[in-house]
């Protein structure tokens, strides 16, 4: 059961990683003009510095989210609690951004996005989180 939850886990971590290190690594190395080119309307009203700092916090979450049950399952129980806490910082993430693309009128375009990062964070966050008591 345990190496089930595990596997289940560290899929749903890479699937989470693999989405908001790409979206994480657009936004940090693109000008705005290029992130408006490409749809980001939400980013015309805010300073850049944010739209750069929300980029590194996905970068870094989607670190986390893989390298930490690395060090558990290296022997370091207390590891897990970073990705425990990766994930949930990634979902709270997706809520901030569901609550953005609705506030502007665009959550008929992002919601199905949004919720494709939203659940596997979710995911990733509780079973990593029962995976010590299992």
């Amino acid at each position: 059961m345990n190496i089930a939850v595990g596997i289940i886990a560290a899929a749903a971590s890479l699937f989470t990683a693999f989405g908001f290190f790409k979206a994480g690594r657009f936004k940090a190395t693109s000008s705005r003009e290029a992130l408006l080119q490409a749809g980001f309307g939400w980013i015309e009203k805010i300073p850049f510095g944010i739209v750069r700092l929300i980029a590194w916090l996905e970068i870094l979450g989607a670190i986390g989210i893989v390298v930490a049950p690395i060090g558990y399952f290296l022997g370091f129980d207390w590891a897990i609690w970073f990705a425990v806490a990766a994930a949930a910082g990634l979902a709270l993430t997706m809520i901030g951004a569901m609550w953005v693309h609705a506030a502007r009128g665009e959550a008929k375009y992002t919601l199905k996005m949004n919720l494709g990062l939203f659940f596997p964070a979710v995911i990733a966050a509780i079973l990593w989180a029962l995976l010590p008591a299992l």
